[in-house]
């Protein structure tokens, strides 16, 4: 093997010991990485020039190596080691992987330009938040790619209704009244920009059909406080890193409501022991809150940071448990996880989202009005708190009118 591509291995273990990637994973990434590097060099391909598609071709030739080699075919996600230790190698040698994405065509580079240009306003503009910036792009990206491959670019301008509506009516089989309503709203902003940068002619947004919600439909799924209290009971019982993190993650999503992307970017320095206080950054808002450190969550995450969290550089208080040790990603899988061991089912979604409902309701029935509510979950307007309120069922039959008995209605 050349020089150059035992130093890239020699770099790439470097990196992933720095790390603190696994030994047996390092062992299977580099042995990999170094049977793929032998493969390009067969070929007489620079690393430098990799494709996504040579890659693909790449384990298809490694399957059929191993049927030969083990007279049978590998298991279902086998390849997702090999394609790992991969993407970390080409990672290191392109300094992004995957490349971003190249155009092969007219309307490929219009859509990246229109896409760059509107990711940028959306950024820089209307100073949105990265969650709502990714999903406007992905329903834009959809959009162009979809008209794009029905009739080029050249077609931007004479965007009709029709294709409004026949783009709609592609979407609507698979989702909810509200995720229609959702790809609506997106796909309005997006027309509203392509007549903004002059892309249209005329603003096609007024003319995007979506189905009518009504305020407040749809009761979302709620947890009890004997509930919370079970799950919580159930993963303080798991000492495991993970079950300490998860711990300490259930605390705060019930004594704060907090949303999952507040929680996954707490960082070390919001947390102020001697002051007793934490600091929530609003995702949504971009605002600050300063909240009294309670004893319960304070505790979890205590014993998190003492015994579950890994040794790494990130600030963000809670890390995956394996290697690379970052933030987490999403927070969905560990919640329904610790439902289910808790034997709560709650009969609609059971994301983190249920925890924040519960603390609304659960402050309502103990008195707090509608603007410490709001203020704890770090509402904006009372409109914004009113859905949260809904599920109290029990507390709004307590007000109803007592009609007479012996009274009809006219």
């Amino acid at each position: 093997m050349p020089n150059s591509a035992l130093e890239l291995i020699a770099d790439l273990k470097t990196a992933l010991v720095s790390q603190r990637y696994n030994s047996v994973v390092v062992g299977n990434y580099c042995a990999y990485a170094n049977g793929f590097l032998a493969y390009l060099a067969r070929r007489d391909i620079s690393v430098a020039d990799v494709t996504e598609a040579q890659v693909e071709q790449y384990l298809r030739h490694a399957i059929q190596r191993f049927r030969k080699r083990h007279g049978r075919s590998p298991a279902p996600r086998w390849h997702a080691i090999p394609r790992s230790g991969i993407s970390a190698l080409l990672r290191l040698a392109q300094g992004q992987w995957p490349p971003a994405p190249k155009a092969a065509s007219a309307a490929d580079e219009l859509r990246f330009a229109i896409c760059d240009a509107y990711e940028t306003w959306l950024r820089e503009e209307r100073g949105l938040a990265p969650p709502s910036i990714a999903a406007l792009m992905w329903e834009a990206r959809h959009f162009l790619a979809w008209h794009f491959g029905r009739c080029g670019a050249e077609c931007l301008p004479g965007l009709r209704v029709a294709d409004i509506d026949r783009y709609m009516d592609l979407r609507a089989p698979k989702l909810t009244r509200k995720s229609l309503k959702d790809v609506a709203e997106r796909l309005r902003s997006l027309l509203r920009h392509l007549r903004r940068t002059g892309r249209t002619p005329v603003d096609l947004s007024p003319h995007v059909i979506a189905p009518l919600l009504y305020a407040y439909e749809g009761v979302p799924s709620i947890l009890e406080r004997d509930q919370v209290a079970a799950v919580l009971e159930v993963a303080g019982q798991d000492r495991t890193p993970a079950g300490l993190r998860d711990h300490a993650i259930l605390q705060l999503l019930a004594t704060y409501g907090l949303r999952a992307s507040e929680i996954r970017n707490l960082r070390l320095e919001d947390i102020d022991w001697r002051a007793e206080s934490i600091r929530i950054r609003h995702t949504k808002t971009k605002a600050c809150s300063f909240l009294p450190l309670m004893a319960p969550a304070g505790e979890a995450v205590l014993a998190y940071l003492r015994a579950g969290r890994p040794e790494t550089d990130a600030r963000e208080v809670f890390i995956r448990t394996r290697a690379p040790y970052c933030k987490l990603g999403t927070l969905g899988a560990a919640v329904r996880r610790r439902l289910r061991s808790a034997g709560v089912a709650p009969p609609g979604k059971s994301g983190p989202h249920i925890f924040r409902h519960a603390r609304a309701v659960e402050m309502l029935r103990a008195g707090a009005s509608r603007k410490v509510i709001g203020d704890l979950l770090g509402h904006r307007s009372a409109e914004s708190t009113a859905p949260y309120l809904k599920l109290a069922t029990e507390d709004l039959r307590a007000i109803a009118l007592d009609v007479p008995q012996g009274e009809a209605l006219s």
